[in-house]
């Protein structure tokens, strides 16, 4: 049973309400209501600033269970706005772990609730779609009060929240062993790995600002351009220095929100998902070969584009490269002169399965033919 000074609600924007208790830091919270569906990796799911200003269920019935520790975060903080589990753990078992999820939340101000309604919520969601909510700890207002309070909260439709993800200055991610190639990565709320990645595989990766120009994107000679996964609506973006990229047919390579934006430079649309993709569990086929990949994501919205084939783009023919097998929706998208391309998903695979790794290698090759 909840006592007064530790129990929490969850309200929904349609009047729906979660009674529990509270987890992590106590207050009030606001942000679009989603849900993700792994098992693991919640350590890479709180500090991935893709999920700025949302607030996250965990559909796992058991968090916390491995702790935290300092090596696997992929950003400096914590960006969820709240944070929504069934059954924290008691009980912190790992070696690796050097505190427990609920100070951690707490240390970064992340207000939280425990629900014995996860799977309940999970479905309203699914029926309803995405939605904005609030957290309230000890809340004394009346509940109707409360859902006022959170349809009044700002909608994800329209919110430009890249640049206050990005980093404020452009810094250098050095190549792992010798250098082969140099690549501009424009950070629209990159993951720490996601460098890393490219490092390894001897990129050199300059990160630059949200807002890069085209101009500055050049100045660091690059090989390849790489337009990273973010928050918000891709609509709301400029792509404006991508285009020019593309008219100077330097390899170009995205992700989810980089896919997005891609997408939008081709001239095509972008449309909300019902209640989008956010686990590490989603099917995705290549349609060049017809293979299946296991991938990581984390989007609430999509690019709008034909699947039944090659379609014309002020750059050349395009098609889509990839497809959702849940809902069919568009995952990739390449100039059908191969020298660009993006996904969907998080090749990275941070947290998340290894499938989709090859794209890294894939762009190094793009990047290779362009040199020679």
């Amino acid at each position: 049973m909840n006592t007064a000074s530790n129990a929490a609600v969850l309200v929904l924007e349609d009047g729906r309400v979660f009674h529990g208790t509270s987890y992590g830091a106590e207050g009030e919270t606001f942000g679009e209501m989603v849900f993700n569906t792994g098992m693991t990796g919640y350590q890479e799911t709180l500090t991935d600033p893709s999920y700025h200003r949302q607030i996250v269920a965990m559909t796992a019935p058991h968090i916390g269970n491995t702790g935290v520790n300092d090596e696997d975060p992929e950003s400096k903080r914590v960006w969820v706005a709240g944070y929504v589990v069934r059954e924290p753990s008691r009980v912190v078992s790992n070696w690796r772990a050097n505190r427990s999820l609920d100070d951690y939340l707490k240390e970064q101000g992340v207000v939280g609730i425990a629900i014995p309604g996860t799977r309940a919520l999970t479905r309203h969601l699914r029926e309803r779609g995405a939605m904005r909510a609030g957290i309230f700890s000890a809340p004394e207002a009346p509940v109707e009060e409360l859902v006022e309070r959170v349809r009044r909260s700002p909608l994800m439709e329209g919110a430009d929240l890249a640049r206050e993800v990005a980093t404020g200055e452009a810094y250098v991610v050095p190549a792992i062993g010798a250098k082969r190639f140099t690549v501009a990565a424009v950070d629209l709320g990159i993951k720490g790995m996601t460098p890393h990645r490219m490092a390894e595989r001897g990129c050199e990766v300059h990160v630059l600002p949200a807002d890069a120009t085209y101009e500055q994107i050049m100045a660091v000679e690059p090989d390849g351009v790489f337009f990273s996964n973010g928050p918000g609506d891709p609509a709301t973006a400029d792509v404006s220095a991508l285009r020019r990229v593309l008219e100077a047919r330097v390899p170009f390579f995205g992700i989810c929100f980089g896919n997005q934006l891609f997408g939008r430079a081709l001239g095509l649309s972008t449309y909300k998902l019902r209640y989008g993709h956010r686990g590490v569990n989603q099917p995705v086929q290549d349609v060049r070969t017809g293979k299946v990949e296991i991938s990581a994501h984390n989007h609430g919205f999509a690019v709008e584009a034909p699947l039944d084939g090659p379609f014309e783009t002020p750059y050349g023919p395009a098609e889509v490269s990839h497809v959702n097998l849940n809902d069919r929706c568009v995952e990739g998208l390449r100039l059908l002169d191969g020298r660009a391309f993006s996904v969907q998903y998080h090749p990275e695979a941070a947290a998340g399965p290894h499938d989709a790794a090859y794209l890294f290698d894939e762009f190094c090759e793009v990047m290779t033919r362009a040199k020679a």
